[in-house]
């Protein structure tokens, strides 16, 4: 299966309550680990449609929010359990470290959802002898 390029909005102006209509929401789990050059976030989001994920930097925030569809509408239903998420979900992770909003990347392939957000480079300050 190829990966699927997911697109990343620069920023988000509506509130969550705009977002999501007020309907309940969950909550996104994810693993997220760092790289020498950068910040991974990874999350199982099987059943969601690309275009239903909306991903966004504010505030130095990682703001993933979606929804995943319940596509079979049955009546009637006798569950004995009912563990599944169905509806609108989101997750706001704090990024630990400075990044380059301008180079996140974000794919879905097999209903994992990894999202690359690349660190930024400190410049090392190099004395050239002599006093001050």
């Amino acid at each position: 299966m190829k990966k699927k390029k997911i697109e990343i909005k620069p920023e988000i102006v509506e509130t969550k309550d705009d977002w999501f209509d007020n309907a309940p929401t969950g909550e996104l789990t994810v693993d997220v680990y760092q790289t020498d050059k950068e910040l991974v976030v990874q999350s199982t989001v099987a059943g969601v449609k690309p275009e239903d994920l909306d991903i966004s930097i504010e505030n130095e925030v990682l703001i993933i929010k979606g929804k995943r569809e319940n596509e079979k509408k049955e009546t009637g239903k006798n569950y004995f359990y009912q563990e599944c998420f169905w509806g609108h979900f989101s997750r706001e992770i704090v990024l630990p470290v400075e990044v380059d909003e301008t180079k996140i990347k974000a794919s879905m392939e097999k209903g994992i959802l990894t999202i690359r957000v690349p660190k930024l480079e400190k410049k090392k300050k190099v004395s050239v002898g002599g006093e001050i």
